[in-house]
Formats: structure tokens, sequence, C-alpha cells
């Protein structure tokens, strides 16, 4: 607790009128794009394994929690204490099963009362409480896991494979008739019941998408160094055959 309310001060005196020009010039406004920014560093530190990276960009990313902090404590709204209270009073209240008498069985049945204590706190959706500007993949996944907390939900994999047999046959009968307005109507289907079959596989498809595009991108740029390498010509000038073989390379020797 020491180094964190060091934080805090130092957060204070980059504040201060002594401080730091550009800190001072910030608002929340201002911050949004890096308090993006540092929780995507934090997934990138995670996929790595590194400890010290994940360590560092956790630091980075809990900086931007004591700005905002420090920025509504300037006009007297909150403290960082008061954000702290907040989320302590959170937990407690949503897990009767751990602070009080409830007894419960399993995890299934601590997301069920996750939800009805939601709602004693006023929610009046199931789906109260998924932030607006998630990732799309990601948001698809809340909605559906806040859906099956109140049974809304199939019975099991089979049912969302199902759905995306039908939707891949809805996208090409759309492509088919040339409606550009249902095709992406129907491509949005696809991609949220692709979604459906990941969480059933407790796969996180926004997870999963994100390291097959930095899969693609280290085999793309094995291709370019290749290429360079070779001095002959540019990639726009290889055929698609050339090309192919060394992506088939650049598997091999990634794998």
């Amino acid at each position: 607790m020491n180094e964190l309310y060091r934080l805090v001060d130092v957060m204070k005196r980059l504040r201060s009128p002594g401080g730091c020009p550009w800190d001072r010039e910030q608002t929340h406004e201002s911050l949004k794009p890096y308090l993006l920014e540092e929780a995507y560093e934090v997934l990138s530190a995670i996929d790595m394994q590194d400890d010290e990276e994940i360590k560092e960009e956790l630091g980075d990313l809990l900086l931007q929690i004591v700005f905002h902090a420090q920025l509504a404590d300037e006009e007297n709204r909150f403290s960082i204490d008061d954000v702290a209270e907040s989320i302590v009073k959170k937990l407690i209240r949503r897990h009767p099963h751990v602070f009080s008498e409830v007894k419960v069985n399993g995890s299934e049945e601590v997301l069920r009362n996750w939800e009805k204590i939601k709602k004693d706190e006023g929610k009046k959706s199931a789906l109260d409480g998924v932030p607006p500007t998630l990732p799309a993949l990601l948001k698809a996944r809340r909605v559906q896991e806040k859906a099956k907390r109140v049974g809304f939900d199939w019975d099991n994999a089979q049912g969302a494979f199902e759905k995306v047999a039908e939707e891949v046959n809805e996208l090409r009968k759309a492509i088919a008739e040339g409606k550009k307005g249902t095709v992406a109507e129907e491509l949005g289907d696809l991609l949220f019941s692709i979604v459906n079959v990941s969480r059933f596989l407790d796969v996180d498809a926004e997870d999963a998408l994100r390291k097959t595009i930095n899969k693609f991108m280290a085999r793309f740029r094995f291709i370019e160094e290749k290429i360079e390498k070779n001095g002959k010509k540019s990639i726009e000038n290889h055929t698609l055959g050339e090309l192919d073989l060394l992506w088939e390379k650049a598997k091999h020797e990634q794998e």
C-alpha cells in the first residue's frame, strides 16, 4: 500500500503548478486513448508470458486509473480512495457466498446469483453493464454470456454449430441476390454465431483472432524478409504460387 500511495503522490506532483506541463493539460477525454492502449499492452504482455513485461504494463494501466482519479479529486468529485471503496463494496455485495451465509453449488450458480444481485441494484435488463465501446467480438461474447445466465442459450454446442451453417447459407443467398445491406447484416449474423461456437468451446474469439492476426503478420514479414534477401524483385512482382511456397516455408519454420 505504501508504494500505491507513493504513486498517488507522484501523480499529484505531476499535476501541481510546478509539475509537468503535459500532465497538467490532460483531461478525462484526452486520456481515453491511453487507457485503451495500455489495456491492450497488458494483453500483449500476457501473450508473451513475460512477467517483467506484465508487471510493467500493469503499472502503466494502473497509472491511468490513478490519473483519472487525480483529475476527479482536483474537482472535489471523488478520490482514489473512493474508487477503491466502491469496488470493495461491490465485490463484497456480489459475493454473498464468500462474505455472508449464502451457499452455492459451483460457478454457474455464482453467476446466476450475480445477475440477481445486479437486478436488485436497479439493473433493468440482463444485458445491462455491457460497455458499448467493447471490441465487437468481445461484446458479442459478453452479451451471449449474460443471456445464458437467464436461460436464453442453446442446450449444447450442436445448436450453435447448426446456427453457423444456417448463417453461411443465408450469407451466400444474400451475396447471390446482390443486396449489399443484406450481405452486411448476414455477415454480422455469421460472426455472432461463430462467437457463440467459440463460447461453447471455451475459446475467447477476440483473443483467438488477435493471435491469428499476430501469426499472419509474423509469416507475412517472413515472406518480405526472404524476398528482400533474394533482392531480385519486389513482393508485388511475385506470383501467388511463389508467395504460397514462401508462406508454407514460413509456417514450417515458425511452428
